[in-house]
């Protein structure tokens, strides 16, 4: 695949970041773009492995044909390129942004700690695509006449939505925020992925047929009933939206918040929407020339981090229960697995002072206002250690440890004692259904993503609204030409 000799003679090169000096001064991304040249030199690396473990299921969770697309970026064709991606991935300007990319653990260049840089190659396919022109609407030429409501317009309800729109049913997507995306608009930072990204799809969906209903909460402003009544098929694909409770002691201090309402009210700042948002507290939450702590080692917790330095943190202090992993995997053990190794996100790279291996106690204040961290080393079973607490100066607090399952107000009201839930032994709530025919207890609903498997990655959101389609549109029509 690509050049035979090319992981010979082509060291990885990946993307380079503007200076943190200089990104954290504005929320647009900041990564800077390679020259085609450069995006098919690192495409010409994949080498011909045999067995391609970087679309398997250790790697690509959508199944990415891989080896194929570099092989076509090696050669200078673009259109088949993107045209294969679509294939497997409705959405790879999404995930060549925001996905932790299992697929280059899992690349066989990787025993060398010298992947292909699948993930930046992906990015550029897409770009290179709208840019070339060759991402338009691609609307069904056959109509079914059946008509399909969809809850939720995150990655998984998207990535439905423009499956059973190009299969020719009659789709209708309803989101409760002002705008479609879900949490990938209103979670996940612009500085990781700017949102004109998601605009752009949402207008090639309208061009298939797709109909967006904004600012319907389902369940409060029209009834999941109401929905089954007047559609063959419904398919809710709610997001993972409820914090983990904490259960540390001070939460109730002003100065501590949950994660997602301050990521959430940020994303509308500079999507120049008003802050109140159903669901999320509507109080302003700023961090500027303020100490900031941060509870977590997730993705979420790393988002905070950056937006707080990019509000004017006077210091951001994050907090992990788990103790520093390894700077290097044992590749004989863990490969072609996702590796548990020391990793620093681009926002932990702009300054954060990392803890590790320390247990938040409680938070501590004065007339109710929140003044510091109480903390204490822990043991390997994560035990508190006598004699090691110590508190971290803060004027803000993030929690930052997980979600466990979508809003309770809407749909889940609605059609309580109806829908088959399962609480996992962390305290998760998720709808049932297994991972073949996406259906739930309730007659013609179907569920997909998040609400459905956890939370979990864009890619597997991606991959559940695709093959969730496919099952809607085999029901529907008693076969399906959808792929799996």
């Amino acid at each position: 695949m690509g050049k035979v000799t090319g992981f010979l003679e082509i060291d990885r090169q990946v993307a380079k970041y503007q200076p943190a000096s200089d990104r954290i001064r504005h929320f647009r991304e900041f990564t800077i773009p390679m020259s085609d040249q450069e995006v098919q030199k690192q495409a010409a690396r994949c080498m011909d492995c045999g067995i391609p473990y970087c679309h398997g299921p250790t790697g690509c969770p959508v199944h990415n044909q891989i080896p194929d697309w570099n092989d076509l970026v090696y050669n200078n064709n673009w259109e088949q390129a993107i045209h294969n991606l679509h294939s497997t991935n409705n959405f790879p300007e999404f995930t060549g942004r925001v996905c932790p990319a299992p697929c280059e653990e899992a690349c066989t260049l990787n025993l060398e700690d010298a992947p292909v840089a699948i993930k930046t190659v992906e990015q550029a396919i897409a770009d290179k695509a709208y840019e070339l022109g060759f991402i338009r609407p691609q609307p069904a030429t056959v109509h079914t006449g059946k008509k399909v409501a969809i809850i939720g317009s995150g990655p998984a309800g998207m990535a439905a939505a423009q499956q059973l729109g190009r299969a020719g049913h009659d789709v209708h997507v309803y989101e409760r925020e002002s705008k479609p995306g879900g949490l990938l608009r209103y979670g996940i930072p612009d500085f990781k992925m700017e949102k004109n990204f998601i605009d752009r799809r949402v207008e090639q969906m309208k061009g298939e047929g797709v109909t967006f209903h904004c600012g319907v909460n389902v369940g409060v402003d029209v009834k999941v009933e109401q929905l089954l009544a007047d559609h063959d098929a419904v398919l809710y694909c709610g997001g993972s939206e409820t914090p983990r409770e904490a259960g540390i002691p001070g939460t109730t201090l002003a100065g501590v918040h949950d994660a997602m309402p301050y990521l959430v009210q940020q994303n509308r700042r500079v999507g120049r929407e008003n802050i109140d948002s159903v669901g999320w507290p509507a109080d302003p939450i700023l961090a500027g020339g303020k100490h900031i702590v941060v509870v977590g080692g997730g993705d979420t917790a790393s988002d905070c981090v950056g937006t707080a330095f990019r509000q004017g943190a006077v210091k951001v202090t994050q907090l992990d229960i788990r103790p520093q992993p390894p700077e290097k995997e044992d590749k004989l053990a863990v490969w072609p697995f996702w590796a548990t190794k020391m990793r620093t996100s681009s926002s932990q790279a702009e300054g954060a002072v990392r803890e590790f291996q320390v247990a938040t106690l409680e938070f501590i204040g004065e007339d109710g206002v929140l003044t510091g961290v109480k903390c204490c080393e822990v043991d390997d079973r994560r035990k508190p250690i006598a004699g090691t607490e110590f508190v971290i100066r803060a004027d803000l607090a993030f929690i930052a440890i997980g979600f466990r399952g979508p809003f309770t107000d809407g749909v889940l009201k609605e059609m309580d004692g109806k829908l088959t839930l399962n609480t996992d032994r962390r305290g998760s709530t998720n709808v049932v259904a297994n991972d073949k025919d996406y259906k739930t207890s309730v007659d013609k609903l179907w569920t997909a993503g998040d609400i459905r498997r956890g939370q979990s990655l864009v890619v597997w959101a991606i991959r559940e609204g695709r093959q969730a389609a496919r099952a809607i549109d085999e029901a529907l029509m008693g076969s399906t030409v959808l792929p799996n």
